[in-house]
């Protein structure tokens, strides 16, 4: 998987020599790269299921329209909402979003080349990153352990019933937004879990009074809900 077009920072827990029994992918939101959530991975205690190997991918530079332009990491591009929209509807970058959804699956075949089953890789993401987990994980032909979305929402949901892979009508999703998040409206977070069940997911929904960024609860909530879909 040499051709993989994204710079990955990695780490496993349990020291270099031990065998990781389950590998976690994190995305980072827009305009951060992979270290971002270096430290929240520090703060997750998923000893009792054994070593476990961090991805942390950097999205590539990109103008991103709602900045103006601006050249940063970003995974996609993201346009302005739609005038009168308080939800923050908007048109989707749905070229950037399938590319990006390609890179992910290539994460994911590249733990398998390694040795790690799919149904022992975790998708998790923030903002951005939980667009882009929701966008490859519902899609992706293996069956996965679980998938983790933090303050973001599901992107091109209008195709997602006919693309959904059916390797992962069932898996496990965790899903938490902040009450007073003034970047990723909580409707949309609101929206995202409708959506979800509506297909029949079932989807472990936290709300916390906070903005877009995590909370002490929303990662010991986190960690629980990783303990169960990785014991499973």
């Amino acid at each position: 998987m040499n051709e993989l077009p994204l710079e990955c920072l990695e780490g496993q827990t349990g020291g270099a020599d031990a065998q990781p029994v389950a590998t976690l992918i994190v995305l980072h939101g827009l305009g951060a790269d992979g270290s971002d959530f270096v430290p929240l991975a520090r703060e997750l205690d998923l000893s009792p299921v054994g070593p476990v190997r961090y991805v942390f991918p950097n999205a590539p530079i990109r103008p991103v329209t709602i900045n103006g332009g601006y050249p940063m990491p970003a995974w996609y591009d993201i346009f302005p909402p739609t005038d009168g929209d308080p939800a923050g509807a908007r048109a989707e970058d749905e070229a950037g979003l399938r590319e990006a959804a390609d890179w992910v699956q290539q994460l994911i075949d590249r733990e398998v080349a390694r040795g790690m089953p799919a149904h022992r890789v975790v998708l998790m993401g923030f903002s951005q990153g939980c667009a882009m987990t929701l966008m490859a994980g519902l899609r992706a032909p293996q069956r996965l352990a679980g998938l983790a979305g933090l303050s973001g929402y599901l992107p091109l949901a209008a195709t997602l019933p006919a693309e959904a892979s059916p390797a992962n009508r069932d898996v496990p999703i965790f899903l938490a937004h902040g009450s007073e998040d003034d970047i990723v409206a909580p409707e949309r977070g609101l929206a995202t879990r409708d959506a979800l069940q509506a297909m029949g997911h079932g989807v472990a929904w936290h709300s916390y009074p906070m903005g877009h960024t995590v909370c002490p609860e929303e990662v010991a909530d986190l960690q629980a809900w990783l303990l169960g879909v990785l014991r499973a």
